[in-house]
């Protein structure tokens, strides 16, 4: 406890903001309100600086492309509906097959088995294949969320539980802690997309048999 004490009251404030709005941006994704796109914004750009700076340049790459999807995100939601507003979005959320997933996760995981075998041998990186599949599913469950994919949560699952194991294996105990929040704020999204999901579903039905009505 003192370790971690310790560890929290040396952080510069840059990064302690970029740590707090990134956990904002989950809570809220997890909740469906548009204002998570603004925090994972400012939290990206916050740490596309602070990666750099100590010269994780993958991971400044990766913040960048964060950045990119924070501004698209924000797009998506906002214009996909006429009377959307900053306190929630009128994207529907939707629901892919598991036959989808199964095929997009095959070509996920070969291509993180390619690249971490670039990364292992050529390169001196810890956990190359762990670290590569986690920024490969990362990238993609990202794009997920902006089109409001329900199973992107469980995708976020699975990032979340392996980065643990990664973290605890480099000592990073907070970063660790910070993750395991991060697994149950996933479980919270799922189950509350999961109910948005299917009182759109509910809305849709509504609708159609009031339309056979009338005609």
């Amino acid at each position: 406890m003192n370790a971690m004490t310790a560890y929290f009251s040396g952080l510069p404030w840059f990064e302690l903001i970029a740590m707090l709005l990134a956990l904002a941006y989950v809570i809220l994704a997890a909740r469906g309100s548009l204002w998570c796109w603004p925090a994972a914004f400012i939290s990206t750009a916050l740490y596309t600086i602070i990666f750099y700076d100590v010269q994780l340049l993958m991971d400044s790459a990766l913040n960048i492309y964060y950045l990119v999807m924070a501004v698209y995100g924000y797009w998506v939601w906002k214009n996909n509906h006429p009377q959307a507003n900053l306190q929630s979005s009128g994207l529907a959320v939707i629901s892919l097959s598991a036959n989808w997933h199964v095929k997009i996760c095959t070509a996920l995981t070969v291509l993180s088995f390619a690249l971490g075998y670039i990364m292992a041998n050529f390169t001196p990186a810890a956990f190359p294949y762990l670290d590569t599949f986690t920024t490969v599913f990362a990238v993609f469950a990202t794009y997920l969320v902006t089109q409001k994919v329900l199973e992107n949560w469980l995708y976020w699952l699975v990032i979340d539980f392996v980065s643990i194991h990664l973290y605890i294996e480099k000592d990073l105990m907070p970063t660790a802690v910070l993750f395991m929040i991060y697994v149950v704020i996933a479980g919270y999204g799922y189950l509350k997309w999961h109910g948005l999901y299917k009182q759109s579903k509910s809305n849709q039905i509504n609708l159609n048999q009031t339309v056979n009505s009338e005609s």
